[in-house]
């Protein structure tokens, strides 16, 4: 609640001072005058007009004044425009609140006619959609199909390479056991082979085992001694 002090002078027969009076809002004075809606703003006043027909009067109005002729006076324009447009007729039965049935049928078609297309836009994208996923299937199957025959053909090479190692395994497994057994190997030699330094110039000279019956001679000349004889005579002959 608002409240509105006023300071009103009163004077009586005991004292001339001044005092202050309440008033409330509700009886204050406020402005009568509302604002008005303007043209542009909306409303009723925008309601009927032509913005076809006032475009057009002010081209009209700027040639005439830009090639020095009268300038066209405002009721023939409106006439012409009104004969040459087909705009007014339907601007006035929208501003009576009914719709020319011409217009109506129109607009309706051509409403249609944007759907039609839309929805054929949109089937055509769809089964463009589809196809591409068709297609994407079938070769993501093709894929698959591909990659499990090179996984089975490469499990078989695997598997036959296990059975070849182990067959050649096996086989020399039974050659070792052929080889080392005396009875299975009938060419084996069992004789004891010669040493590489059985025959050498200081071979047992210590010993005194070798040609018990002949006898012993002692040269100091290797090319004449028995080692180098039986050397020539065997290599050299």
């Amino acid at each position: 609640m608002l409240l509105h002090v006023e300071k009103k002078p009163f004077e009586d027969q005991h004292t001339t001072k001044g005092s202050f009076q309440l008033t409330h809002s509700s009886n204050s004075a406020v402005p009568v005058l509302t604002n008005l809606r303007q043209p542009g703003q909306g409303g009723d006043a925008d309601d009927v007009r032509d913005l076809r027909a006032e475009l057009l009067a002010a081209e009209a109005a700027h040639f005439a004044k830009k090639n020095g002729q009268a300038l066209p006076d405002v009721n023939e324009t409106e006439t012409s425009i009104a004969k040459n447009s087909k705009r007014p007729l339907e601007l006035t039965s929208q501003a009576d609140g009914e719709e020319d049935p011409d217009a109506k049928r129109r607009r309706i078609l051509e409403e249609s006619r944007d759907i039609d297309a839309d929805s054929e836009d949109d089937s055509e994208k769809d089964d463009d959609d589809d196809s591409d996923e068709d297609s994407e299937d079938d070769e993501d199957a093709e894929l698959q199909r591909e990659l499990e025959k090179i996984k089975r053909e490469r499990a078989e090479k695997r598997e036959r390479e296990e059975r070849e190692r182990a067959a050649a395994e096996e086989a020399e497994r039974e050659r070792d056991i052929a080889l080392g057994n005396p009875l299975l190997n009938p060419k084996q030699d069992f004789n004891i082979k010669r040493r590489w330094d059985d025959d050498v110039v200081f071979k047992n000279q210590a010993r005194g085992t070798e040609d018990k019956g002949k006898k012993k001679e002692f040269i100091n000349d290797l090319l004449r001694s028995d080692f180098h004889k039986r050397f020539m005579s065997k290599y050299v002959r």
